[in-house]
C-alpha cells in the first residue's frame, strides 16, 4: 500500500474547514434579535438580500467562506496535478501546510474581527503564494 502524501491530507482537512465554515454563518442568523430580520421571515430564518443588514460578524462568518473557497480550488487542483505528475517535495509539503494554517487563521481572524487591514490582506496574500509556489511545482515536475 502507497503512503498517503502530507499534501493530499492537508487538502482532506481543508475540505472539511470549507465544509464547515456554513455554522458560524448559519449560527448568526439563527441567533439575530427579535425584530432584525423582516416581517416576513419564514421561521426566523431569511437570507437577507443585502449582506450589510447582518450583524458585521455574521457578514465576515459569509466572507470568510467564501474567500477560503476562492483559495481552495486552485490551491486543489494544483496539488492534484503535482501529485498525478508524481511531483511531491519538500517544498510542497511545507506549502501545503502553510497554506492550511493561513486559512485557519485567515478565517478565525476574519469571522471574530481580530485580523483586520493590513493582517488579513497579508495573510490572503500569503495563500496566493503558497498557490504559485504549488504552480511552480507542477511546472517543475512536468519539465523533469
Amino acid at each position: 500500500m502507497e503512503t498517503f502524501p502530507t499534501e493530499l491530507g492537508i487538502l482532506t482537512c481543508l475540505a472539511i474547514l470549507a465544509a464547515s465554515l456554513w455554522i458560524p454563518y448559519i449560527v448568526g442568523m439563527k441567533t439575530a434579535a427579535e425584530g432584525s430580520l423582516p416581517a416576513d421571515a419564514p421561521d426566523g430564518f431569511v437570507r437577507i438580500s443585502n449582506p450589510a443588514l447582518h450583524r458585521p460578524w455574521v457578514q465576515r462568518a459569509y466572507r470568510a467562506h467564501l474567500n477560503l473557497l476562492e483559495q481552495l480550488v486552485p490551491f486543489a487542483l494544483l496539488v492534484f496535478i503535482v501529485d498525478r505528475l508524481d511531483g511531491f517535495t519538500a517544498l510542497t509539503y511545507w506549502t501545503a501546510i502553510a497554506f492550511f494554517w493561513l486559512r485557519v487563521v485567515h478565517a478565525v481572524g476574519y469571522i471574530t474581527g481580530k485580523a483586520a487591514f493590513p493582517l488579513r490582506p497579508i495573510i490572503f496574500t500569503a495563500g496566493w503564494v503558497c498557490c504559485l509556489i504549488m504552480a511552480y511545482a507542477a511546472f517543475a515536475a512536468g519539465l523533469a
